[in-house]
């Protein structure tokens, strides 16, 4: 993909709200990740969530000295990079995701496939 050609980014649900209620570090690595996915690369520190199937759904995961931090992310769609989710991971034990922020996960993956499937249109 070229340069100039970078896809739509869209966020689902309170995901640019969480996003932005962390520290500005935090934000920037993150939306340096995200925008190295609108132009159809990964950042360094992108990986697969694990339980999603493949590399379609990922998370950057990032540390400061409040905590670990998450951006959720998928590039399944060939037109869209959907933000899903932005947390702070409140667990001190593993570096496995909660349930909880997966079944977060879930719900917005499927308003994603909704959405890029024609039935929504909101875009920020």
């Amino acid at each position: 993909m070229d340069e100039r050609e970078v896809k739509p980014l869209y966020w689902v649900a309170s995901s640019k709200r969480d996003l932005k209620a962390m520290p500005t570090d935090i934000q920037d690595t993150f939306g340096f990740a995200l925008h190295q996915a609108q132009a159809g690369r990964r950042h360094d520190h992108a990986k697969p969530l694990k339980g999603f199937g493949s590399a379609g759904v990922l998370e950057v995961v990032e540390s400061s000295q409040d905590g670990a931090y998450r951006a959720v992310y998928t590039v399944k769609f060939v037109h869209a990079v959907y933000v899903l989710h932005c947390f702070q991971k409140k667990s001190l034990h593993g570096i496995v995701t909660p349930k909880p922020d997966i079944d977060i996960t879930r719900m917005r993956l499927k308003a994603a496939q909704a959405h890029a499937s024609g039935e929504g249109n909101d875009r920020n």
